[in-house]
């Protein structure tokens, strides 16, 4: 017995480990206790590694508490000092012992159990089975048989070829001959693996006869008995279901897709759930195959089978019949209680009394993804680059309305840091080149410089990308593709060369560089797109919604809103005078997009006011929040006068910038215009903000993009920059604004109006909006407008000026006190979204 109090005190505590003398403390404790239940013991997961993680430990205790609700006492047997199932109050007693025959004998015989649990304990506790059988000790759940037709690779095959289920062709050799020759006979690639691995140690994908040559002399030194197995080599989306079985029916909490295709192992690759790429045909193979496989493997608790879609046919590309390291992610994600679930399975009772019905089980209204967490930076000399075997040492969950809000949170927790801007470094191996374009263009998109090796800049470049080629290492020792790391101008490293078990190989170099330097480095293109599709997203740490895992929803959370808009800048209304919108920045970003859904250019809310008529906030379509919208708020105005909730034309809205006074013009009891009163234009820099020796910037030279400009900058309740051109239809306003908008001088961004002067009462404007992009219509950016053509001489105070903007026209009469806007709101549409 542990004696937890080091002498101290005296103490009895159910915590045992073994040693060889002829008095047992755990049995005289158990004699002591005279408990008249049945005992169970539960084996653990041994000590954590790569392959085999803390994820099991969570399904030993979680088992455990299932067990003890059932009236069962509980045994764990565990030997890893930090992890919970080595509390020693989770379980009724706690054995600290290695999990080998010789010493779960001694437990075995100490606590004499009704039955064990093999189960839960990942790929160390299930590899007891068949000796724990040979021994007579009951095995509750699936039976041994069956774990070891799961394994054994002639009767699994036979299994599949009965229920007329896929898998790669595949076979097994002893020798260096029979794998060349068997890969080549099933052709390449393949992949190699030994029998009965764990976290896919020792595997390889095959591209050619050289590699085969090189993995046989590695894995065959003094190992010359072992199995090796060849597999054909499938480049397919892989898929992962855990699902309970009673042996008869089956739940499936959850599909979960992986990001990278298959030849990534799952412990490495980002899972998504649900499944995004599946069509309901495909689902329906996925939920037979899997009750086929459980029932036929008489399974009772978990199974975890892993498929691969191949030109839309269905693989299976392994079954384990055990819980998995995604068991406790898919748990939290659904509500689906697993383990409880499985437990019962296992004890006898039938799905169809737990409540949960069988089948798929319904989605949730989140998307989640898996990411996993690596630890390269403390293993020097590894090779980054991800392939079958498990390199990863952790992961983390991320939960968000859609795949790129979850991914980005995935991303931001696993440690990644997603530089909006900077440069990318791109060297991929001869098979990917087909493919690196979407990538390169991809970065490209967002404002990066692209860099390459001259193979890989020749794709690109043909392709009409502008690229920096980079020599290797070998071809300049000063200026190559590590000083080029080193430099800090990349910010981003795509790599899937060759995989390289030699440290001196150029590929491993490179990405071993990278991790020195805290550069994130993709060594799949599914990986870069996915990263790339999420950064286009707009989210930001200050945009995602805050999830309470513990109280997640269960269905979508359905709102009504108001379309409206003026000039074309249209904007997603909210009515929250008597509710609450937790999070409007997400919801901003997941409605201003133009290619799905409702689009518009942003969100605002309208809400009650203790100091006006209402309040508005307005948020941009990259979740940012702004203080003041001049074409919003005189729609919000519209809302309030045509539903009657302000029966008055003259009215007060609270802003971020202040109390803002407006009369609505309606036509037939319906406001068609309103004019505002935008307060007193403010040229202070220090107000604006804009970082300048000059007290107020007006027709001051800048450089953006080594290009001079003249600006003006003004606030109107947020910070603009005039420039005034003759060459307005011609300008790249989408590059030049996005440069302005991030500069450093401008420390809160600023919006960009570039302004031709027509004549003296009217100036034509495009706008670039913070947080947006170019907008067919923005108020304060007209009113920042007229107010600048005023400074600059071309137009008079307190006179009416037309700004003529892609939307249409709106007035602006600057005078010394303030500014006043008129121009017309327009509702659109109304309805419903869900979130």
């Amino acid at each position: 017995m542990v004696d937890t109090c080091a002498g101290e005190f005296r103490a009895e505590t159910p915590y045992f480990y073994s040693s060889y003398e002829e008095a047992n403390e755990a049995k005289e404790f158990i004699d002591h206790r005279n408990s008249d239940q049945k005992t169970i013991i539960v084996f653990g997961s041994g000590p954590i590694r790569i392959g085999q993680g803390i994820e099991f430990d969570y399904a030993s205790v979680h088992c455990v508490w299932a067990l003890q609700e059932a009236g069962y006492e509980v045994v764990i047997v565990n030997n890893n000092p930090e992890t919970v199932s080595t509390d020693f109050d989770t379980a009724n007693r706690l054995y600290f012992e290695p999990l080998n025959p010789e010493d779960v004998m001694n437990v075995i015989h100490t606590e004499q159990p009704y039955g064990v649990v093999v189960a839960f304990g990942g790929g160390t506790a299930i590899k007891l089975t068949k000796f724990l059988q040979e021994n007579g000790v009951r095995i509750l759940g699936t039976c041994a048989d069956s774990i070891d037709m799961a394994e054994d690779r002639e009767r699994f095959d036979a299994l599949l070829e009965r229920l007329h289920i896929k898998r790669p062709q595949g076979f097994t050799v002893l020798t260096e001959e029979e794998a060349l020759e068997t890969a080549e006979r099933i052709g390449y690639p393949v992949l190699i693996r030994p029998s009965y691995v764990l976290g896919g140690q020792n595997m390889i994908i095959a591209w050619n006869e050289s590699d085969v040559r090189e993995y046989m002399k590695i894995i065959l030194h003094g190992l010359e008995e072992n199995p090796i197995l060849i597999d054909k080599y499938l480049m397919g989306t892989e898929l992962e279901v855990d699902a309970i079985s009673d042996g008869e029916d089956i739940l499936i909490p959850g599909i979960m897709e992986h990001i990278e295709r298959a030849g990534v192992h799952s412990g490495d690759s980002i899972a998504v759930y649900p499944a995004f790429n599946l069509d309901v045909p495909m689902i329906q193979k996925i939920i037979d195959a899997t009750k086929k496989l459980a029932v036929a493997l008489k399974t009772k608790g978990l199974v975890n089978i892993q498929y691969l879609v191949y030109h839309n046919e269905l693989y299976v590309i392994e079954v384990n019949p055990r819980s998995s390291r995604t068991v406790p992610y898919i748990s939290k994600v659904t509500k689906v209680p697993m383990i409880d679930l499985a437990t019962k399975a296992m004890l006898g009772e039938k799905l169809k009394d737990m409540g949960y019905g069988t089948g798929l089980y319904k989605n949730s209204p989140y998307v989640a993804v898996k990411v996993p967490v690596f630890s390269f930076a403390k293993l020097s000399g590894v090779d980054t680059h991800l392939g079958p075997e498990m390199k990863s040492t952790g992961e983390v969950l991320g939960i968000g309305a859609n795949l790129e809000e979850a991914l980005y949170k995935g991303l931001i927790g696993a440690g990644y840091k997603l530089q909006k801007k900077g440069g990318v470094f791109i060297s991929v191996r001869n098979s990917d080149k087909a493919e690196i374009y979407s990538v390169a263009k991809g970065f490209y998109d967002l404002g990066f410089i692209l860099y390459a090796t001259h193979g890989t800049a020749n794709i690109l470049t043909d392709a009409g990308l502008p690229v920096n080629i980079v020599n290797k290492i070998h071809e300049n020792l000063e200026h190559n593709a590590l000083t080029l790391i080193e430099s800090g101008k990349v910010n981003f490293v795509v790599s899937t060369s060759a995989k390289g078990r030699l440290p001196e190989r150029d590929s491993v170099k490179i990405r071993r560089k990278a991790i020195e330097r805290s550069v994130p480095c993709f060594t799949s293109i599914d990986t870069a797109n996915a990263v790339i599709n999420s950064m286009k997203g707009k989210y930001s740490e200050a945009s995602i919604e805050i999830v309470d895992i513990n109280h997640m929803r269960d269905t979508k959370m359905e709102v009504k809103f108001i379309k409206m808009q003026s000039l074309g800048n249209d904007y997603i209304y909210f009515d929250c005078m008597d509710k609450q919108i937790d999070n409007p920045e997400a919801l901003a970003i997941r409605l201003s997009d133009r290619h799905f859904g409702i689009g518009a250019d942003g969100a605002v809310l309208i809400e009650s006011s203790k100091i006006a008529d209402a309040r508005m906030r307005i948020f941009n379509a990259d979740g940012s929040e702004g203080k003041m919208g001049g074409n919003a708020i005189r729609c919000v105005g519209k809302y309030l006068y045509d539903t009657g909730i302000v029966p008055r034309e003259d009215m007060e809205i609270e802003t971020l910038s202040g109390i803002k006074k407006m009369k609505v013009y309606p036509m037939d009891h319906e406001v068609v215009a309103a004019r505002v009163d935008m307060g007193k234009a403010d040229m202070t820099s220090s107000h604006i903000p804009v970082i300048s020796d000059k007290d107020s910037v007006i027709n001051e030279p800048v450089f953006i993009m080594d290009t001079q400009y003249r600006i003006t900058c003004v606030s109107m309740g947020n910070p603009h920059a005039v420039v005034f051109t003759d060459n307005l239809d011609t300008i790249d306003i989408e590059t030049v604004g996005h440069e302005f908008e991030y500069h450093t001088m401008f420390p809160d961004r600023v919006n960009l109006e570039f302004v031709k002067v027509i004549d003296k009462n009217t100036l034509k404007m495009r706008v670039w909006e913070r947080g947006i992009g170019e907008t067919l219509a923005c108020g304060t950016g007209a009113c920042a407008g007229a107010v600048a053509a005023v400074l600059n001489g071309f137009c008079e105070k307190d006179t009416d000026i037309t700004v003529k903007l892609p939307g249409g026209d709106l007035k602006i009469r600057y005078t010394e006190k303030t500014v006043w806007m008129t121009g017309p709101a327009v509702k659109a549409f109304d309805g419903t979204v869900s979130f």
